[in-house]
């Protein structure tokens, strides 16, 4: 490991020190010359996993991110797969931003598998959001699929539309610089080609392209560097 890359495992570990949900988890990193991180250790629930990979995420010079952390619960939270389902479809169904009527949830081993569609990404991640945080989860799979009412088709005018609404809504964004990111629309696909300077900043454009009407997928090209 070279000296910057044992700077930036240095600033990784101050991260992750500094994150409030992993309370008193150990976690360890390695950093490879491209800038992949790996992450590993134990927690003890799937909240603090997702919240590791977040606070890794934050630091400067991530460009990947390997989340190799084990949940392993303490047996006052642990739940029968039966317990945890019915959980997990009190949760759906609570939470506004979730069509619980199109989705559907299966529990093994403590591990929850999302299936569906919806018609906007935002109803995806509210729905993972929903369940990651419960007691006795031990990971995620979401597999719900986003099939908007109205797909972009392939008319010049509305592929255009598309085009220039994520552009606007990009450099509206306070979060990223916008100059260097092109974007492309067609069949309800966006492909967003550049480069930006953080992982912030490509989740900052990815969240601009799924917010646009009509985005069945984003193909996230982009590049991290200065």
């Amino acid at each position: 490991m070279n000296v910057q890359q044992e700077a930036l495992r240095r600033e990784l570990l101050d991260e992750l020190e500094w994150e409030p949900k992993l309370g008193a988890s150990r976690l360890d990193v390695t950093v490879a010359h491209d800038g992949v991180v790996t992450i590993s250790g134990v927690v003890a629930n799937y909240a603090q996993k997702v919240a590791a990979e977040h606070a890794v995420r934050r630091v400067k010079g991530v460009h990947a991110v390997v989340n190799d952390v084990d949940v392993k619960l303490p047996t006052a939270h642990e739940r029968t797969d039966a317990r945890l389902a019915e959980a997990v479809v009190e949760a759906l169904e609570q939470d506004v931003l979730v069509p619980d009527e199109r989705i559907r949830a299966r529990v093994a081993d403590g591990w929850v598998r999302l299936d569906g569609d919806v018609e906007w990404h935002y109803q995806r991640a509210a729905a993972e959001e929903a369940v990651h945080r419960l007691t006795g989860v031990k990971g995620v799979t979401n597999l719900i699929a986003v099939n908007p009412q109205a797909a972009a088709d392939e008319d010049v005018k509305a592929r255009e539309r598309v085009r220039v609404g994520i552009r606007a809504a990009l450099e509206r964004s306070a979060q990223l610089e916008a100059g260097n990111i092109e974007v492309e629309a067609h069949h309800g696909k966006v492909v967003l080609r550049g480069r930006v300077h953080s992982w912030a900043e490509r989740q900052a454009a990815e969240a601009a392209a799924w917010a646009a009407p009509g985005v069945a997928a984003v193909d996230d090209r982009l590049q991290l560097g200065a």
